[in-house]
């Protein structure tokens, strides 16, 4: 059994791992958002399903390659088809907020939209950090074992002469 404290090492590491793809993605979000709302005519949420999209494809590289590299990888088609179902779900709470506020209360200056895009992108990371790490980028249950066990075999395979070991 690991000590408590390691355990929660990791995930502190982990959630700056996630806060650092994820910050990145927030700014190719926003980016991607500004630009398109700059250089097109198309209504805010439309405007704002695109950058997500974007974003989503940039984090999926980020966590997978980084954030999560140590992962199980086997059963790559399940993990993509479960990143996208949730990234879809995060998709509908960010861009909701959006639609919300305007739509619903009518805040739509440039600003008032960036707001509410930076708040949906909040409130949906909070659902995308649960789901990626619980669904989507399992931790592979056996290599705490190993880990845990490798000193032990270590220190083993030091205290035997050349004749006593197995090859």
């Amino acid at each position: 059994m690991e000590p408590r404290s390691s355990g929660l090492q990791r995930l502190v590491r982990e959630v700056a791992k996630f806060g650092a793809v994820g910050g990145a993605g927030v700014l190719v979000n926003l980016g991607v958002f500004n630009l398109v709302r700059h250089v097109s005519d198309l209504p805010v949420v439309r405007a704002s399903i695109i950058a997500t999209v974007v974003a989503i494809v940039f984090n999926y590289v980020g966590f997978r390659y980084w954030t999560y590299r140590d992962r199980d990888k086997s059963g790559r088609t399940k993990e993509l088809t479960l990143f996208l179902l949730f990234s879809a779900i995060g998709l509908v709470i960010e861009n909701g907020v959006l639609y919300l506020a305007t739509y619903g209360f009518g805040w739509d200056s440039p600003l008032q939209s960036n707001v509410f895009k930076f708040v949906g992108i909040g409130v949906a990371t909070l659902f995308r950090f649960w789901s990626y790490r619980t669904w989507v980028f399992r931790a592979l249950p056996a290599r705490e074992t190993v880990v845990s066990a490798e000193p032990v075999l270590e220190r083993e395979s030091t205290k035997r002469t050349p004749k006593q070991r197995v090859p």
